[in-house]
């Protein structure tokens, strides 16, 4: 009797000691893909604040070319107001399109071109770019370390119980912006 009495307390006690570094992970885990995407929202703003300075500047040299302002502006503001990760990945998409448009009307005037301001907010906005993208995959992989813990066995099991029930999303581009700000803009004569 007392054996069996030992045997379900050990039962009980590991069970307990599972559940707990189960819970324990996914919280770890849950908290990093929180901080990831904590990263992302950084730079997008830091690439937000760089956006009213180019349009400026652009402007200053092609004030004629204002429904690219417009879009640009109505992309930006898009952004800013997007939610959640898909939302804001559509949304991201949709304003790195309208901000080459930007750059492909800087390609028709090389006084803007060689300008020191444009050069300097290229540059600024090539670098946070690049910081966005390593953002990215940070979150992704977080969101990949997440969903797989979440789906392996036992936590799968136990995840619904420990208000862990779904997966995370991934933060993903279309195929299209995956290419810099910075690369060249196609010019055909």
């Amino acid at each position: 009797m007392e054996i069996v009495l030992i045997i379900v307390i050990i039962v009980v006690v590991l069970s307990g000691l599972t559940a707990v570094l189960m819970y324990n992970g996914l919280v770890t885990l849950n908290q990093r893909v929180g901080e990831a995407w904590s990263d992302i929202t950084v730079q997008l703003k830091r690439r937000y604040d760089l956006i009213p300075n180019l349009v400026n500047t652009v402007q200053g040299y092609a004030a004629h070319e204002k429904t690219v302002f417009e879009d640009v502006t109505k992309a930006r503001t898009a952004a800013i107001n997007a939610n959640g990760v898909q939302e804001t990945a559509k949304a991201e998409n949709q304003f790195s399109q309208t901000l080459k448009s930007i750059f492909a009307v800087a390609e028709n005037y090389p006084d803007l071109k060689a300008s020191q301001n444009f050069q300097e907010l290229q540059a600024e906005l090539t670098d946070t770019e690049d910081k966005i993208q390593a953002a990215r995959r940070f979150y992704n992989n977080e969101v990949k370390d997440f969903n797989t813990k979440r789906q392996k066995f036992p936590t799968k099991v136990f995840a619904g119980m420990l208000h862990f029930n779904s997966d995370k999303e991934y933060f993903e581009v279309d195929e299209g912006e995956s290419q810099a700000i910075s690369a060249p803009v196609e010019v055909k004569f």
